[in-house]
């Protein structure tokens, strides 16, 4: 469950994108940098760690003023005081990232938010400080082991020690105080946005090989079908017209040597559009063959488009399409002209029959829808495939896909 913009913060990182985390005490790093559970858990561990020493340094304060009181208080205000310096800074970082802003607007946020606890530790540091010193002083005065005060410094030496101050300054509330979470917030921003950018490149591939398997099963649905219809007609031409019938089975074998080699490619990445033209035109003298003759056709490209690579099966649905919704149910001669055209950054596909023309529902069969469908899937909105009406009788199907695209895939 996401808990708005950007990524969950409730759950454990995935793996890509989990640096760590996996003894006992880190275990909250598991979980965002900056999240609630990641609070808690750092919270937990540096508390258990500042705990033991604030105890150690009680004791010590105790045994110097020989006041056992004193050393539990002043191990008190330590323990409460450096657990707000740890702390402070994370928890309002931790406020900013679940009010889930956008990605630039969180993370100038978050920047602000440690530095803003880097100052308040200051503040708390220096009451502390102040308190137990307020509790130890009198204590060490009344037993004469304050120490005399030391010579003045110089101006030099005060600089020296301004400069050391703040270095320690930096050191201690940058790193301890949130300085080397926030460097960790960003290197895993970092990783989950390659871990979402190879996601999407996964799911991308994921679309495509799914189409690739329903172009696999609507070509096991079709070449049974079509190859039955074909033996059929030979059977019933065998006795009829042996000599048409040695014919048909010439051009089926010619067509199946073309085409299943082709058709059975798993990825599609290796067909070409000299390829799928080449099945086209054994499909075609195939139909030739059985339809006894009537069917006329012609398939032309020029030879320096026949290497881009073209999408398996697609045209070869448009041809079908042709010769069932086209040719077939008019009596009498038909035509059907495959071309393949450059035009400025398109290449166009065009398969036009002079045949029954467009019929109602025509358009919106399975082999259309698949070829919309594939194209989508592998172009986007860049591809574009119409029917429409031709010059007179007929009609024209026509793929228009971006030679840019097609280029980048032969590469």
């Amino acid at each position: 469950m996401s808990d708005g913009p950007g990524y969950p913060l409730r759950q454990v990182l995935p793996a890509e994108v989990l640096v760590g985390g996996n003894a006992v005490w880190s275990r909250y790093r598991q979980y965002p940098v900056f999240s609630a559970r990641w609070l808690a858990g750092r919270s937990l561990l540096f508390c258990s760690v500042l705990a033991v020493v604030t105890a150690f340094t009680g004791a010590g304060v105790g045994l110097a003023t020989r006041d056992p009181l004193i050393g539990a208080k002043a191990g008190l205000a330590q323990l409460v005081a450096f657990s707000l310096m740890a702390m402070l800074g994370p928890a309002l970082a931790t406020v900013v990232r679940h009010r889930r802003w956008p990605e630039s607007r969180e993370r100038k946020a978050v920047v602000l938010a440690v530095l803003a606890g880097m100052v308040l530790s200051y503040g708390i540091d220096k009451v502390a400080s102040g308190y137990v010193m307020s509790l130890v002083n009198p204590q060490l005065t009344a037993l004469g082991m304050v120490p005399p005060k030391a010579a003045e410094a110089g101006m030099v030496l005060k600089a020296f020690g301004l400069a050391l101050n703040i270095a320690a300054l930096i050191v201690v509330y940058g790193l301890f105080g949130g300085g080397l979470a926030l460097r960790a917030y960003f290197s895993e921003r970092r990783r989950w946005d390659e871990h979402r950018h190879a996601r999407r490149l996964d799911e991308m591939t994921g679309r495509v090989r799914e189409a690739d398997l329903r172009l696999g099963v609507l070509q096991a649905q079709v070449e049974p079908h079509f190859l039955f219809n074909t033996l059929a007609s030979v059977r019933a031409l065998v006795r009829q017209d042996p000599a048409q019938a040695e014919a048909t089975l010439d051009a089926l074998v010619a067509f199946l040597r073309a085409t299943i080699p082709k058709l059975r490619d798993d990825t599609g990445l290796h067909s070409t559009l000299g390829q799928q033209l080449d099945i086209c035109a054994s499909y075609l003298a195939l139909m030739q063959v059985r339809m006894g003759g009537r069917l006329s056709y012609s398939v032309d490209a020029d030879a320096a488009l026949r290497p881009l690579p073209f999408p398996p099966s697609l045209l070869i649905t448009l041809v079908e399409n042709a010769i069932k919704h086209g040719i077939e149910p008019r009596p009498g001669p038909g035509r059907i002209e495959v071309a393949a055209v450059c035009q400025g950054d398109r290449l166009r596909v065009r398969v036009g029959d002079d045949g029954a023309g467009l019929q109602p529902g025509i358009g919106g069969g399975m082999g259309l829808a698949n070829v919309r469908e594939q194209l989508a899937h592998r172009f986007g909105a860049r591809a574009r495939l119409s029917l429409e009406p031709a010059n007179g009788n007929g009609a024209v199907a026509q793929i228009e896909l971006p030679l840019d695209a097609l280029a980048g895939a032969a590469a």
